[in-house]
């Protein structure tokens, strides 16, 4: 049996594993926090803490019901995933090299809330992150011997903390140093970050279409 401070510590690890591997999320959080700052990244990273927290109470409930739907509209949801992806990443490529915050004007979360709904629907239509977070649920519960309610509903908000503590720590490393991109260098990271959302986009909506008619 775990104590509660371990099951914590278990569940921020997972969350911080489940949010660090470099993905589409992790690309809009850099390139919001490059632009808009602090709380602009923070906020594309909440909408993933929020998907982090729904598959984390899908896999530690065990809900049946919501994961049923979920894998038979899997191709749907993938299709729909890759497209928003590839949407932000040709905005990316065509965007104006400029901060959209700029360095010397303060924002708050409230700004930058729009982003929150796109991210999370992000997190929970990529196949790695709905396999991975069973994977590693199902494994800790195995491991340990079972889970109660209690235990899982504690898991998956300390899940959705270590989740919260990487996007916290990305945003505020990339408002830090976000004063020494010149126009060049946010032009550079515009066309990276652009390319890359489009790769994802386009692997999701192959799975979604492979999905679909199979």
């Amino acid at each position: 049996m775990l104590t509660t401070v371990q099951l914590v510590l278990a569940g921020i690890g997972i969350g911080i594993l489940m949010a660090a591997p470099i993905g589409p999320v992790n690309i809009l959080v850099i390139q919001r926090a490059v632009s808009r700052g602090f709380w602009g990244g923070l906020a594309a990273g909440i909408g993933a803490v929020i998907g982090d927290g729904l598959l984390a109470a899908i896999a530690g409930f065990s809900v049946t019901a919501i994961s049923d739907v979920m894998f038979a509209y899997a191709g749907w949801i993938q299709f729909i995933g890759g497209m928003l992806l590839i949407g932000f990443g040709l905005a990316l490529l065509f965007a104006s090299p400029t901060l959209t915050i700029p360095l010397d004007k303060k924002s708050d979360l409230w700004e930058h809330t729009g982003i929150i709904p796109q991210t999370f629907f992000l997190t929970v239509t990529n196949p790695g992150a709905v396999l991975g977070m069973a994977a590693m649920i199902g494994g800790f519960s195995a491991l340990i011997g079972g889970i109660s309610h209690l235990e899982a509903l504690l898991l998956v908000a300390a899940v959705m903390g270590g989740s919260l503590l990487w996007w916290l720590g990305l945003s505020e490393l990339i408002a830090y140093v976000r004063h020494k991109l010149t126009e060049g260098r946010l032009r550079l990271i515009n066309r990276i970050a652009g390319t890359v959302l489009l790769a994802f986009g386009a692997i999701l909506l192959v799975q979604g279409l492979i999905e679909h008619f199979r």
